[in-house]
Formats: C-alpha cells, structure tokens, sequence
C-alpha cells in the first residue's frame, strides 16, 4: 500500500498500517447483508459442484473414459468439503484459497468453490499476498487437465477457460478491494475533516472570547476606575467631616462630586452598549436596521480627551505628542495605541495613586509609532486600592501582536514603564533594528 497517500496518521508502525490495510468492510463481525452474500456464493458454489459432477460423467461416457465408482465419490466429497470451507472466506481468506486450490486440482468439483475463494482472497488481501499462491495454484490446474481431459485441443481450451475464469475472479475480487478501500478513505477523510471543523469552531470560539474579555477590560477597568477615585474622594471627605477634621461638604460640591460619578457611570454604559454594538455586528445582516448604527471605536486622535479626563481626576498627566499632522495612523493600530494609554493610565490609577504620570506618542510612516506611559512607584509594596484581575497587560500584549509590534513593561529605578513599538498602519511590520532601539532607549 502507498503510504504517501495513506489517510492514516504520519508515525504509524508498518505492522500497523498492514493491519489497518487487511481491516477493510466485511472482515469483522457478519451483518445481514454479509450472511446473504454468504449464502448466494455458497449455493453458486453447490450448483457448481453438482453441474461439473454430471459433466465429468457424461464426457467419461461420451469418450468411453468413465472412472470407477470410487473416483466420482472423491471427488464429490472433496468438492464438498471445499465449498464448506468457504464459511471461513472472510476471517482466514488466505487459508481457504489454498484449501480450494488444492481440492480443485483433484477434483473438478470444487472449481466453484475455487472461484469464490480466489475472489474472496483478492478483496480482503492486498495482491502482494496472494499473488504467488495464485500462480502456484494455477500451475497445479495442468496435471489435472492433461489427466482427465481426452484430446489436445480440448486440453487446450479447457485449461485456457480455467485460467480465464480464475483470472476473472481475481481481477473482479480486486476491483471489489479498490472501491472497498476508496469508500473508507473518504469516511476517513470526512471524520478527520469533521474533527477539524470542530477544532476549528472551538479555536474561534476561544479567540471570540478573548476578544470580548480585551474589550471588556479596556471599557470596564478605565471607567471604574474613573468612578472608584471619584467615590474614594467624596467618601474620604465625609469621613473627615465627621470626625470633625475638615468642614462638611458644600451642597454644590456634592453634587458636582455625584454629577462626575453619574457621568461617569453613563459613559461606562455608553461605551459598554457599543463595545458590545460592535461585537454582534458580525451577525447582522446588510438590509438589519442595526447595521452601522455603532459608536465608531476611539483612535489616536481621542488621547487628549482620555488625559483629560484622567486630569479631571486630579491625576497629574504631562502628554507629549509627536507625530506628522499630514499623515493619520492606521485605524485599527490608533486604536490600540489609544488602549495602550488607556490601559497605562488606569494602572496608574489603581497601583501608584497619587503618582505623576508622563505619556509620550511619537513616530512616523518609516519607522512606525511607539507609545510610552512612564509612571513613578509608591514608595512601598501595598495592595492596590482598587481591585482588578491583573489580566489588562496580557489582553494589552496580545492586541500589540496581532497588530505586528511588540510591547515591554517593567519598574526602572523606581519608575513603572509600559513602551510599545507598533508599525503606522496594520500589517506593516517595524525594522528590527529601530524596534531595538527604541527598546533600548525604554530601559533607559
């Protein structure tokens, strides 16, 4: 068998895939299908031996040859005992083949049981197998001709009629084994192709649910930590208030604290209701009324309005920008640069509060954008204020890389750095050796 077009797993053992090869339909346990076959080429066989018992007769009578009785009861015997054995034709093929060849050729009456053992040995063994005892037993059909069969040109065309008939039959037994094997290399490859498809379903599912947790981090962990530093302050004020340590609070402060906290929690909601507008607009039509109805997704360009909201926090942001006004960063790269400042920001936030925060964006069309937010350390190791998963890097770190840049983090002499060096639009990759050092000039 071509193992270099075997569906089979690469690796497999050649005892293996001989196994495998002889394990075709029919060799295992009997359907009802099988026991009728079974049954038809068992009586094709009894017919046979019956037919060629009376023909050996009359021919002997015709050509005043007729052997003694003894003979013609061998025969029928041994012509019997072969079409018995063809019960075993499926599990033991080799076997009966050699058991009917050698009946057949001493005994005429076993050429049906010949015929089907022949096919039966070509369809369950590849022709490697039986190709000599075939050969062998085909040699054996002359003694038995020149013997028994009175005249050479009947000889002739009675050994010619059957070598053609067991050719037929191994020739057909053959065809049989092919389209056999093609039926289940297509099951096979119409399993394996749909564990594939199933492998493929569970990969896109896990990427989807990847992609939801990013942007739920990114919308999520900005906003409530907007509303945690907010509701901190104002709970931090009425604590001092009442221990008498500071003046209550004005009613026109509070309320400016609690308009800042409701506004706040709708731009959360807003800006939750279109993360997950854009999610599920993958499975909207072109004619749905939804289709394009969803918040355009922020870019470079909305930086600003992100640092001046974390000023209005009364984060201390310094924001540098560096880049050509004529050319516009990529979309898809603006807005992973964004969450790169966004997710900085918040970490500011939650882990050095209080801390002052410098945010630098600077690039161009040759040697791409690189995003850095540089933020100081507290002085000691405390738990953070406002609580989190500590997943908001890796999420950060896998939308650098689908963007083809790459990204660092890391506390230098007690300043908290977070750089990422993308290409100016998707797809276009950064030379190494400017990634590098820009990189460098990072760690120092």
């Amino acid at each position: 068998m071509d193992t270099s077009t075997d569906p089979r797993p690469a690796g497999t053992s050649t005892e293996t895939l001989a196994k495998a090869e002889n394990d075709l339909p029919g060799t295992g346990r009997r359907t009802a299908r099988d026991r009728t076959v079974d049954t038809v080429l068992s009586l094709f066989a009894l017919a046979l031996w019956g037919i060629e018992l009376v023909l050996v007769y009359l021919m002997g009578a015709n050509y005043a040859t007729v052997q003694p009785t003894q003979y013609y009861v061998f025969d029928a015997i041994v012509g019997l005992v072969a079409c018995l054995s063809l019960r075993w034709r499926r599990s033991h093929p080799m076997s009966v083949m050699w058991a009917v060849g050698l009946a057949a050729a001493v005994a005429v009456s076993a050429m049906g049981a010949l015929f089907v053992g022949l096919a039966g040995a070509a369809i369950y063994r590849p022709w490697r197998v039986w190709i000599v005892p075939f050969v062998i037993l085909s040699a054996l059909v002359l003694p038995w001709v020149l013997w028994n069969v009175p005249g050479t040109g009947m000889q002739i065309v009675t050994l010619a009629a059957a070598i053609g008939f067991m050719l037929a039959c191994v020739g057909w037994g053959t065809a049989v084994r092919s389209r056999r094997m093609l039926v289940q290399r297509l099951r096979e490859d119409v399993a394996r192709a749909r564990q594939d498809r199933e492998r493929h379903l569970d990969d896109a599912r896990s990427e989807e649910r990847r992609r939801i947790a990013r942007e739920m981090h990114d919308v999520v962990a900005h906003r409530m930590s907007l509303l945690s530093v907010h509701a901190g302050a104002l709970a931090y004020r009425t604590e001092r208030a009442r221990e008498g340590k500071s003046a209550p609070l004005e009613a026109e402060e509070l309320a400016t604290a609690v308009a800042v906290v409701r506004d706040n929690a709708h731009q959360a909601l807003d800006e939750l209701g279109g993360v997950l507008e854009v999610l599920r607009s993958g499975d909207l039509v072109t004619d749905e009324e939804h289709t394009g109805t969803a918040r355009p997704q922020p870019g470079a360009a909305d930086i600003d309005t992100l640092v001046e909201e974390a000023v209005a926090t009364g984060q201390r942001v310094a924001f540098e920008r560096e880049l050509p006004e004529d050319d516009q960063l990529g979309e898809s790269v603006g807005r992973t640069v964004y969450r790169v400042v966004q997710e900085g920001l918040t970490n500011a936030r939650k882990h050095a509060p209080g801390s002052s925060v410098h945010v630098e964006l600077s690039g161009d069309p040759e040697r791409g954008v690189e995003v850095a937010v540089v933020n100081g350390l507290p002085p000691g190791i405390a738990p953070a204020e406002i609580p989190g998963l500590g997943a908001g890097l890796a999420g950060l770190a896998e939308r650098v890389a689908l963007e083809g840049g790459r990204i660092t983090h890391g506390a230098v002499d007690g300043r908290f750095h977070l750089t990422a060096v993308l290409p100016w639009e998707h797809g276009r990759r950064t030379e190494p050796a400017k990634v590098a050092h820009a990189a460098q000039e990072e760690r120092r």
